[in-house]
């Protein structure tokens, strides 16, 4: 039997992404593996029938170079051990730790898929800062080797790393996003009074968290009626997480509703009549594209990703990221018209059903297996007994 296996960052982040694709590969005779940090949703995925091998994968660690090290020793033991003839690397993390792996063991059967930019490529910390020059040089030498496939999910990414020398832009692949249950995520008659505008994600500066509760407050200044609601978790190894202490004191406050972490999106974005993300970068936002299955309107920043999922003035508005005041305008142009909430809803729906549901994704994916198997590359085995 054929094996593939995804390297992701988490056991949730491959339920959440990665699990139609999962599904659709073993329905294609793949032996599928998963490679990641373990939190509590690996038994999740083992009841799929496709085993989860955790790896203890830290952001936190003092010394970025040894544990980069420490994880990747971790990673070829385990490349030997599986002797994939396909590996499937999402995320930059992942994507370094395996390519490297995979170069030292021969391995040509490599898929790479770095899902925004992360922490590094977003973030003005000094940390990230320091940081961005040294993983850049990574990619340079790791994101494309001979053999590889590189998947983008929007356009603006594909540029910016053609124009870095990370890749060979005629050969890489761009597939929009990780897809979206169009029939667990579809419309839903408004359940509040008062406008619901939710928010979902992690809770990191980086989602731009707090210029969504900025404009809020002024908002609430301004007079205008509604229910701001903070759909996420907080993300203690995130060097730009928020902690649960000021989520809760925005709570108490009365500036947002924090619902912490939500297992059932399809009812939170059932009671919810406006979408909102103004995150600084994005790959392309699961959270958006459940939004937009869901019939929602979405106010989102003007940044890679995120801009993918909106056509200003047909389903949505961009505003500037940072920026808590344009913010604030854009959802107050949604929250006091109903027509005008109802006709971007419409669209949203459209746009997702037919560019972003899972089948459309899943097609595209598999594709990319079965060219990497069929191009021969799977006589690695030998090397990486």
């Amino acid at each position: 039997m054929k094996r593939l296996l995804f390297f992701v960052p988490e056991d949730r982040f491959f339920l959440s992404h990665f699990l139609a694709r999962g599904r659709a590969a073993q329905a294609a005779g793949f032996d599928v593996v998963v490679l990641g940090r373990q939190s509590d949703q690996a038994e999740a995925i083992r009841a799929e029938g496709m085993r989860f091998v955790p790896l203890p994968l830290r952001r936190d660690r003092l010394n970025p170079v040894r544990e980069f090290f420490r994880v990747f020793l971790q990673v070829l033991k385990v490349y030997r051990r599986e002797r994939p003839d396909v590996v499937h690397h999402v995320a930059i993390r992942p994507i370094l730790h395996g390519s490297l792996a995979a170069r030292l063991l021969r391995m040509r059967n490599v898929i790479n898929a770095p899902v925004g930019m992360g922490y590094v490529f977003s973030s003005d910390q000094l940390k990230a800062r320091v940081l961005r020059p040294i993983v850049r040089t990574l990619l340079r030498l790791l994101l494309h080797p001979p053999g590889a496939m590189v998947v983008f999910e929007n356009p603006d990414d594909l540029r910016a790393n053609a124009q870095l020398g990370t890749v060979r832009a005629d050969e890489c692949v761009l597939i929009r996003g990780a897809g979206v249950d169009v029939a667990s995520f579809r419309p839903h008659p408004a359940g509040s009074a008062l406008p619901v505008v939710t928010l979902a994600a992690r809770m990191l500066r980086d989602k731009g968290v707090e210029e969504f509760a900025q404009a809020a407050r002024e908002l609430k200044r301004r007079g205008v009626q509604a229910i701001f609601r903070l759909a996420g978790d907080v993300d203690p190894t995130n060097p730009t997480s928020l902690t649960a202490a000021q989520l809760q004191a925005w709570h108490d406050e009365g500036t947002v509703d924090w619902l912490g972490h939500c297992t059932d999106m399809p009812a939170v974005w059932g009671e919810s009549d406006i979408a909102c993300l103004p995150s600084y970068r994005e790959g392309l936002p699961k959270a958006l594209l459940e939004a937009l299955a869901c019939g929602l309107p979405v106010v989102a920043t003007d940044v890679p990703g995120c801009r993918e999922t909106v056509e200003p003035g047909a389903n949505g508005f961009l505003v500037p990221a940072r920026d808590s005041a344009a913010l604030a305008d854009a959802l107050q142009a949604l929250i006091v018209s109903p027509e005008l909430r109802e006709r971007f809803g419409r669209r949203s729906r459209d746009k997702a059903v037919a560019e972003f549901a899972d089948e459309v994704v899943v097609a595209a994916t598999l594709t990319l297996y079965d060219e990497a198997v069929r191009t021969g590359h799977a006589d690695h085995h030998g090397s990486v007994r």
